[in-house]
């Protein structure tokens, strides 16, 4: 029974004054009446009573007293309920024990009908979050409701709330009394995993050091855990580590962009919740330096191209090699004239040839200098991981070509002994307009290779090839769509081979130039496994609790992919085909933390939903200590409802406490509103005027007397 408020206040009346004249002139004729009688006092005393009661009386005509009626209504107070619905009240049953607590305050607080019910869901944004903000939604929900019109706050929650005011002294009598049902229980036990140190940058092929922390509740008596890192190619190790301390990991940066690791904790019996045993760690790869090795084969115009290119990137370590002169070549300059240094192929395909990340053969041929066995150490290397490019020229048709070396194993198109000298147009293939490495090539502000027709200069030269794997992106132009530039896979390394020698022609503006810096800058990338130009590779991106997924079609109407949840569960999902000629598939993330992607080639992409390690999850246990200074200030009390489920709603006037353990209490503030107001003058102008006359008169006829 919440007890009973009349709405109807009824008449109320005051004492009210209004001076007929002005204030000023008013306390002027004050301060003469006592002057006056103080010389009465003084030299004529005779008469001072009647002559005190004659001034008093003229100052009650004076100051014009009247009634003030007021008619009143008594206003309803607003009471709050605001209910926890972030992440964490799925936990156990937290959620039932809020709903049901919910309807019994909504139908106790209904059944008297005192106060105006204001019911606030919170967190605002019904998506994954990694806070759980209530007082933020409060202040919103009560934003027009005057602060002496506020009956209270009833929260219900777990305790775990992140935005509780720090000032209590500025809040305590802004809400009201507030108070907190708690949706736990007493003594709930949890173990979570804590990233205490880790850097968001590290080097590829190097490792980093992060630190971390198993921490369990007073509760839990084991003192060891075994903890499993989860590389992003899903292989795993186990490690058994004591729980309260900080430990040190080394994790190996593989590749450049996003490497993300998953460390987990084995859970224990009763646990409120095995979703903070596990968090994900993400660093940044980022490339030292490139080393690039460019052996030109003959000096010609398109080497300061390539080295132009190369040196203008401050991540390059270029080594350039240019054969001057072969060992067939005949002439009579002596020997100890010459100042040119002797070739190092031992030491650059046998010794170092791993310290590079790749090879250029620019109009490379066939002589002496090099030896099989190298160009098979060239094979080994791209086949390992390496990346070798080909850009050709004359030749490469002939008998001097590297076709016929072993790198004719790695090479994607062989020579067909044919070199075209016409002008000709460098045009990109249907293929070349969905590839990364070409789709999205800029030329100035005049446009892009995906038009009708390509905005650049000619070229002069083309070494006829035949394209026997990989993918063709550009071709030569006119009827026969020559192959220009493929790109090919060979095991873990990759190949590039360009089929002129003219891409300089672009450089020096030849009949328009073009975009030679861009192109080769991209070939070099996607050598290097850039992922923003890797074809195969899909993208994910994530937006609060959605999750989108994106990858080139290459003629692909549906593709199906895997995707593993933060849970360990694994499901299909299908993309589809949009007009963008993109395969794309749009899912609603259910829970915060690593979401893995894998397709049908074996690419894996994993991202993360919500903080790294949000703080939804870093506290889950139902707590009143978060809310208890508040609580306390503001005279109310906290109830666990798995104890009381039910418990006691009462109305109060104000009070130093408005609650108990099993009770607790909405403040009746007594506020009103004034619906009519009726000004009686108690002396009328001609009763006035009557009492005045009057008095003057007796007082002359007292004083004649004496």
């Amino acid at each position: 029974m919440i007890g009973t408020l009349n709405s109807h206040v009824g008449l109320t009346a005051s004492l009210h004054f209004t001076p007929i004249i002005g204030w000023p002139w008013l306390a002027a004729l004050i301060a003469l009446g006592f002057a006056l009688l103080i010389m009465t006092v003084i030299y004529y005393r005779r008469g001072l009573v009647w002559r005190c009661f004659m001034f008093a009386l003229f100052m009650l005509v004076l100051f014009n007293p009247s009634l003030l009626k007021e008619e009143r209504n008594q206003t309803r107070d607003v009471a709050a309920i605001i209910v926890d619905e972030s992440m964490s009240q799925d936990f156990e049953k937290r959620s039932m024990r809020a709903q049901k607590a919910l309807s019994y305050v909504q139908k106790a607080l209904a059944k008297d009908d005192v106060f105006d019910v204001r019911v606030v869901h919170a967190p605002l944004e019904q998506t994954l979050s990694a806070r759980t903000d209530l007082f933020s939604a409060l202040d919103n929900a009560l934003a027009d409701v005057p602060t002496k019109r506020r009956a209270g706050v009833i929260v219900i929650s777990d305790g775990q709330i992140h935005d509780v005011p720090k000032d209590i002294e500025r809040y305590k009598d802004l809400y009201g009394p507030v108070h907190l049902l708690l949706t736990g229980q007493k003594d709930e036990k949890d173990r979570r995993i804590v990233v205490t140190n880790a850097s968001a940058y590290g080097l590829v092929g190097k490792t980093i050091s992060i630190s971390y922390k198993i921490e369990d509740t007073e509760n839990i008596a084991q003192k060891e855990a075994r903890v499993t890192l989860q590389y992003h190619d899903g292989s795993r190790h186990n490690y058994y580590v004591p729980v309260n301390e900080e430990q040190t990991i080394d994790l190996p940066i593989t590749s450049a962009g996003q490497n993300i690791f998953s460390l987990s904790v084995d859970s224990v019996s009763d646990e409120i919740t095995f979703t903070n045993n596990k968090t994900a760690i993400v660093v940044n790869g980022v490339r030292d330096r490139l080393k690039v090795l460019l052996i030109s084969g003959i000096p010609h115009s398109g080497e300061r191209t390539w080295r132009d290119l190369l040196t203008s990137d401050p991540g390059v370590d270029l080594v350039h090699f240019t054969i001057l002169r072969e060992p067939q070549k005949l002439d009579y300059t002596p020997r100890k004239e010459l100042s040119l240094i002797a070739f190092p192929f031992d030491e650059l395909f046998n010794v170092k040839i791993y310290d590079f990340d790749l090879i250029i053969f620019d109009q490379y041929r066939v002589n002496d200098i090099l030896p099989d066995i190298y160009f098979q150490n060239i094979v080994r290397y791209v086949r390992m991981g390496g990346a070798f490019l080909s850009a050709n020229g004359p030749a490469f048709a002939g008998r001097s070509s590297i076709y016929d070396t072993p790198l004719g194993d790695i090479l994607p198109a062989s020579p067909t002994g044919k070199v075209t000298e016409e002008r000709y147009k460098p045009v990109v293939t249907p293929l070349g307009h969905q590839h990364p490495v070409t789709r999205a090539l800029l030329w100035g502000n005049r446009g892009s290779i995906a038009e009708e027709e390509e905005p650049w200069g000619s070229w002069l030269r083309y070494i006829d090839i035949k394209a026997n794997r990989g993918d063709v992106l550009m071709s030569a132009g006119g009827g026969d769509n020559k192959p220009l530039l493929i790109l090919d896979r060979v095991d873990k390394g990759r190949v590039a081979q360009l089929s002129s020698d003219h891409i300089w022609l672009w450089a020096q503006g030849f009949d328009g130039g073009g975009p030679h810096a861009e192109l080769l800058r991209r070939i070099v990338h996607w050598l290097m496994k850039e992922p923003e130009l890797d074809e195969r590779a899909f993208n994910v991106s994530v937006n609060k609790d959605q999750i989108t997924i994106e990858k080139q079609s290459f003629g692909k109407d549906e593709e199906t992919m895997s995707v593993r949840n933060p849970d360990g569960e694994v499901e299909l999902i299908a993309l589809k085909k949009n007009a963008q000629n993109m395969l794309v598939h749009k899912m609603t993330a259910k829970s915060l933390g690593v979401y893995a992607f894998e397709d049908v080639q074996g690419m894996q992409k994993s991202v993360i939903v919500g903080d790294i390690n949000p703080l939804e999850l870093e506290g889950v246990i139902s707590t009143p200590d978060i809310m208890r200074s508040l609580v306390e200030a503001t005279g109310g009390t906290h109830i666990w409802l798995n104890d009381t489920p039910d418990p006691v709603l009462r109305a109060s006037r104000k009070a130093r406490r408005y609650g108990g353990s099993n009770w607790l209490a909405l403040r009746q503030n007594g506020d009103f509103t004034v619906s009519r107001v009726k000004d009686i003058t108690l002396l009328p102008e001609w009763l006035s005027l009557l009492i005045l006359f009057s008095s003057l008169l007796f007082l002359w006829w007292k004083e004649g007397r004496g």
